[in-house]
């Protein structure tokens, strides 16, 4: 497994700490400190894993974030903030993040989520392209169609979709979304999961308040279900 990581951290001390304590973990570290310079490098196809900062010089990390998912960049991205309130860590997931973890935090907890987020990325997708409706997902361009038109979804609600059409049938708790989409370990109480769902129903289904094909598992979570 590729273990290349790009630690985008202002701050000498802590880049430091973490760069010493990744190495010792068998990880490969580069070391940016600005916005601008984070884009560059976190563009660069070896990289297997970002860890990146919110408050850094040139352009913050929510922006970062937002550039390399623009580009069709799809390397796991685990974003540190000395904020850690809801609206931080919603706007970090909706910006294409895959994890948020909040400063201070332990390095046995980085770790962990850092392991989770390269064990997922490893991962292959089980089926390549799915249809259902009027709706094509194609993993491999990382891109879903309409009607014929291109629909723009954000890395998460990419990453959720795939996750529920490859359980076709299967009702799957918001806990196991968080768990295997976000990558938290421990279920923090939050309505991301719903947040995203009422977002992907709005761009795929005909009637998002009657849906079809994404459906409520009433109590527990949701899954795909292809209606023919």
């Amino acid at each position: 497994m590729n273990r290349r990581v790009l630690l985008v951290e202002d701050e000498p001390s802590l880049a430091m700490l973490l760069t010493d304590r990744l190495k010792r973990e068998g990880f490969k570290v580069e070391n940016v400190n600005n916005g601008i310079e984070a884009v560059e490098r976190g563009s660069d196809p070896e990289i297997s894993l970002i860890l990146l900062d919110v408050m850094i010089p040139g352009m913050d990390g929510f922006r970062v974030c937002q550039e390399l998912r623009t580009r069709s960049i799809g390397t796991p991205i685990l974003m540190l903030a000395a904020r850690g309130g809801v609206g931080d860590r919603v706007a970090g997931l909706r910006n294409g993040a895959d994890d948020y973890l909040p400063k201070p935090f332990d390095v046995s907890e980085l770790l962990a989520r850092m392991e989770a987020l390269l064990r997922r990325a490893a991962q292959p997708a089980a089926s390549r392209a799915v249809r259902f409706g009027s709706v094509l997902v194609d993993r491999d361009r990382k891109r879903v169609v309409r009607d014929g038109g291109e629909i723009e979804l954000s890395f998460k609600e990419f990453q959720m979709l795939c996750y529920l059409l490859d359980r076709p049938g299967v009702p799957v708790s918001r806990e196991e979304l968080l768990q295997n989409v976000w990558g938290y370990q421990h279920t923090p109480n939050t309505r991301t999961v719903d947040v995203h769902m009422a977002q992907l129903r709005g761009k795929l289904e005909a009637n998002p308040k009657e849906p079809i094909y994404l459906l409520t598992a009433h109590g527990f979570g949701y899954k795909y279900q292809n209606a023919g």
